[in-house]
């Protein structure tokens, strides 16, 4: 009765069994990270390198973002490779390990004990994303349809892997010497691989393909996309050689305009599908994830305005790298997950309360099985406890942080109930 969503038809639907634990895992993650957010504050108008800014980091980019990311992969992945994901065991496992990683490993940061709980927890990671990756690249060879969505998304997992691979060494490097120089050093090369390699390359490859695919558009533009992956990679490329062979720091300029020019493209594009939609009425998810798309370009220009300031200043500019790192994990990356969570998931729970009652009758869509006031109250919510919170690591203002996190965590838990009420769905009765 209701076609996917993601375009593709049940057989190629992943089973739920696999999709909704990452989500699940996802939102309780959000909401712990919120809290320690919350009773963490008072870190954010000091130095970036402390205990809970590190396992707030952490918790944010593995246990809320990368947990949702991979659970929408492995739903998304056979929709644009048109074939079946190839192992749900090596899916359950993947999720298992990371499960079991992920607090050894936040709870390492956070009490600053480095040594075999984060260090075993940082291992079962690696091994979560040795198995996803396994997944993706063998669903993706024995497929006969080769896309450039794909590619976005099978480079990401590669530089996914050594991202945590890289991480891994740092956290090793910490109590024994596995690099000449202190793990702090190393950590801005790390962040990068990760943010700009996985996240956002992996949100370009889905974004591009999603984006259009929900507004109802006709748009299509291969050869853009293609100039945008040459573009992040190349800049990723250029910031480690740049970065491991000690070019000046103006240099940088360089990857982190080509990065920009990148997202103005993809900016373009989306507009572009925008224009062409055929459904003239958009929801307020993908408002939400458009949204999302205007804040890719803030972190970019924090960064600029990092750089900048460091040419300039023999200071560390502290206030400025706390906004870059809080603009990536609560802004551009929580947003776009706070859409695309209500446009993906109730596809997902429709399909397994009512994917074999198609002939009983009348049923409810998709859309009406979560709470649209309460994901509208969500949004409002995340908004102004995102402009608060970076306002307060501006001005070093505790008032605006406590507040900002105050209202962010509203926004967690208006998230969650909804997410909850999701999962939790029954059919409904005539």
């Amino acid at each position: 009765m209701f076609g996917s969503p993601l375009g593709g038809n049940v057989a190629r639907t992943t089973s739920h069994k696999v999709v909704i634990p990452f989500y699940a895992y996802g939102a309780v993650a959000f909401l712990v990270a919120a809290v320690l957010l919350l009773i963490s504050n008072g870190a954010f108008t000091g130095h970036w390198f402390q205990p809970h800014l590190l396992a707030i980091t952490h918790l944010m980019a593995l246990g809320w973002a990368t947990m949702i990311i991979l659970g929408a992969s492995h739903q998304l992945v056979p929709v644009l490779i048109e074939n079946d994901l190839y192992s749900n065991k090596l899916a359950y496992t993947s999720f298992a390990l990371a499960a079991a990683g992920i607090p050894l490993l936040v709870y390492g940061f956070f009490v600053f004990n480095l040594g075999w709980p984060a260090q075993l927890g940082g291992s079962l990671v690696v091994c979560a994303v040795l198995a996803f990756v396994a997944n993706i690249a063998i669903s993706i060879s024995k497929s006969k349809r080769e896309n450039v969505h794909a590619v976005f998304v099978f480079t990401a997992t590669v530089w996914l892997l050594l991202t945590v691979l890289f991480g891994l060494a740092l956290l090793f490097n910490f109590t024994t010497s596995v690099f000449t120089r202190n793990s702090v050093y190393y950590l801005t090369l790390h962040a990068h691989l990760g943010v700009v390699g996985w996240f956002l390359l992996l949100v370009l490859g889905v974004g591009s393909r999603l984006i259009p695919m929900f507004l109802i558009s006709k748009y299509k533009n291969p050869p853009l996309l293609w100039s945008i992956f040459i573009l992040v990679n190349t800049a990723l490329i250029l910031f480690g050689i740049f970065f491991l062979y000690h070019f000046a720091t103006g240099l940088n300029y360089l990857p982190a305009a080509l990065v920009f020019v990148a997202l103005l493209l993809f900016a373009h594009y989306c507009r572009m599908a925008y224009v062409e939609r055929i459904r003239k009425k958009v929801d307020d998810q993908m408002k939400v994830s458009l949204l999302a798309v205007a804040l890719l370009l803030l972190p970019v220009l924090v960064l600029l305005a990092l750089i900048a300031v460091l040419l300039v200043s023999a200071g560390q500019a502290t206030n400025v790298v706390l906004l870059y790192g809080f603009t990536i994990f609560f802004g551009w990356l929580t947003a776009i997950i706070l859409g695309m969570t209500f446009k993906t998931l109730p596809f997902i729970v429709w399909n397994k309360v009512y994917r074999h009652r198609a002939a009983l009758g009348k049923m409810p869509s998709p859309k009406d099985l979560f709470s649209h006031p309460v994901y509208k109250a969500m949004g409002v919510a995340y908004l102004l406890g995102f402009v608060l919170f970076g306002a307060g690591i501006l001005l070093a203002a505790p008032l605006l942080l406590k507040t900002g996190a105050t209202v962010l965590l509203a926004a967690a838990v208006l998230y969650n109930w909804n997410v909850l009420k999701l999962l939790t769905h029954k059919p409904f009765r005539k």
